[in-house]
């Protein structure tokens, strides 16, 4: 059997690539090879708001809102060195408005997500890109890779059937079926070992909800680790507990005897399920952390969890997994239209999503930090920052945890996955107990600085095609010239003083959000890490006046858990009887 693309895995990765190949390229043969028959069971229902992006532009989302899964607006936390609870929100709760659903992808809705049952979301996007065109082929088993050095010569299905393509895409998730066959090594940055225990039940109630059909996570440390509460439904609930492997060794318990020992004790997570029922099947997984040492060959690609997996605190499984695709599907559309040149759209391809996987893990890890899980936070980001090569003292290896990377990951914005600047310096802020320094804060004169950059391009996904752009690149990191970056690079060409910088971008970002003050406090954030990566020197001049806005105070996204205090937000019975809402609202 012959065809352009054949895709190992029918989950998120492998239908979300086929679907948008076939969106902008539809006569470019897709084959999805899944082995099991769908619908089934998976870990990893909870999503960010990047990945309804990606559903909206490969035309699922309808499909999937009608599915009628709960509407996630953010998560609760019981995490750090206390027990107060706290939120982090993509759209304020009590801003959230009810309307009817199906509702379409616009206004409050981009800023949200879902908590997806994955029997039921898998197989909605691979029926959608089986609807698309995309030959799907389920119960296919792959049980050879026949290589030839570094390319694929074509898979062996269980039946005898050989299959070739001119490309071919790894997507089986942890399996790596792909990658084990060629030999692709892997990177294991974190010195997390967990693993993850969970079950689904009937009947949960959800800690809140928010006006009638959105509702928050429940992320809830226990010290030796932490339980996920996320409804999936009206009446189907995952828990689930993660810990280190040495812990549940340790404990002389059976794993489940573990887990409902942990569940039923918490006192945020047991009321919720008094009357829950579990479904009768239990799940175990280890869940380290890993980065593929490259995503390309020859004529092959990894995508989703068989290129990296981060640690599931941040909830960002889907999303880089949606997203990876999306580029990849951009990317072998470019190879075959032949107009730019191969190995920069592999290599960009293979730097931003094991870039992405990388820092996500990193990120993780801090967040286990900040959970007291290992003494001293600080110590432990040195030793993060020594296992990707740099010696750094902890205060550096500090700054350099909470502010690297963000210009690698979005040509648009300063962001690393869902997370811009000020987000991560709140949660900094959150779990140390004090405020973030910001650059721009302190200092008043911006000085660009481009020695010894280079001149080269950064790719833009639109409508099917890869626009390059110009960009700056020094020692590994990137200085788009799009967008934002943009804008701060022409006006910073020109001078250097906070006077003119306020007025330039008082006229030039006018218009480019729904408000001027939005507009600026993004592109404030661009300049807080253009500062961090080096290519702007801030000093202060005490002749001359501070920037007049401030980003990184406490805004609405995070803050101290306010719901038993909302009109909007309906607290469970059981947290209202348990007294849970009287002492944290």
């Amino acid at each position: 059997m012959m065809v352009t693309v054949a895709v190992i895995g029918g989950g998120p990765a492998g239908s979300t690539l086929g679907a948008i190949i076939k969106r902008y390229s539809p006569k470019t043969e897709v084959l999805i090879l899944e082995r099991e028959a769908f619908p089934r069971d998976h870990v990893g229902e909870s999503q960010l708001p990047n990945v309804c992006a990606v559903l909206a532009e490969m035309g699922a989302w309808d499909k999937v809102e009608r599915a009628g899964f709960p509407i996630k607006i953010g998560a609760t936390y019981r995490w750090g060195r206390t027990d107060d609870l706290w939120d982090f929100e993509f759209y304020p709760a009590h801003k959230f408005i009810d309307e009817p659903r199906p509702a379409r992808y616009q206004g409050q809705r981009t800023q949200t997500a879902f908590q997806v049952d994955r029997a039921a979301y898998d197989k909605i996007l691979l029926d959608h890109a089986r609807e698309l065109g995309c030959h799907v082929r389920e119960q296919s088993k792959v049980v050879e890779v026949v290589r030839s050095g570094d390319r694929v010569q074509g898979l062996v299905l269980d039946g005898g059937e050989v299959v070739q393509a001119k490309y071919y895409v790894d997507a089986s998730g942890n399996s790596g079926l792909l990658r084990r066959a060629m030999g692709v090594e892997i990177d294991e940055p974190s010195s997390l070992r967990n693993v993850a225990f969970w079950e689904y039940w009937r009947n949960a109630e959800w800690a809140v909800t928010v006006g009638k059909g959105a509702t928050k996570v429940q992320v809830m440390s226990l010290g030796y680790g932490w339980l996920w509460f996320i409804p999936l439904g009206p009446d189907r609930t995952s828990v689930g507990l993660v810990c280190p492997a040495e812990y549940a060794k340790k404990s002389g318990k059976k794993p489940r005897d573990l887990y409902l020992e942990s569940v039923r004790n918490d006192a945020r997570i047991g009321p919720l399920m008094r009357h829950a029922t579990s479904e009768g099947k239990f799940y175990t997984t280890k869940d380290w952390s890993f980065v593929a040492q490259r995503l390309t060959g020859e004529n092959w690609f990894l995508c989703g969890e068989c290129a990296g997996f981060a640690d599931p605190i941040l909830a960002a499984g889907l999303t880089l997994a949606q997203t990876a695709a999306r580029h990849l599907a951009y990317t072998i559309i470019a190879l075959e239209r032949g107009k730019l040149d191969a190995e920069w759209l592999k290599r960009h391809y293979d730097e931003t999503q094991r870039k992405r996987i990388g820092q996500h893990i990193r990120f993780a890890d801090f967040w286990y930090t900040a959970n007291g899980v290992f003494t001293d936070v600080k110590e432990h980001t040195s030793r993060i920052a020594a296992d990707t090569g740099l010696d750094l003292e902890p205060d550096l290896a500090f700054q350099w945890l909470g502010t690297g990377g963000f210009m690698n990951d979005n040509p648009f914005f300063a962001s690393i996955g869902e997370y811009n600047i000020t987000a991560i310096k709140q949660v900094m802020q959150m779990f140390l107990g004090k405020p973030s320094e910001w650059a721009i804060g302190k200092n008043n004169v911006f000085k660009l600085n481009l020695d010894g950059a280079k001149r080269g391009f950064v790719p833009i996904l639109h409508e099917g095609r890869i626009i390059q752009e110009p960009c700056f690149e020094r020692e590994g990191r990137i200085l788009p010239g799009v967008g934002i970056f943009k804008v701060l690079t022409d006006i910073l060409s020109v001078e250097h003083r906070v006077a003119y910088i306020n007025q330039q971008l008082q006229e030039r970002m006018r218009g480019l959000f729904g408000d001027l003050a939005q507009a600026v406090d993004a592109a404030l954030q661009c300049l807080e890490a253009m500062i961090q990566e080096g290519w702007v020197v801030a000093s202060f001049n005490p002749r001359e006046p501070l920037l007049p806005y401030r980003t990184g105070e406490q805004t609405e996204g995070m803050h101290p858990n306010w719901d038993g205090a909302l009109p909007n937000v309906t607290v469970a019975a059981a947290l209202r009887s348990a007294g849970q809402f009287e002492t944290n609202a």
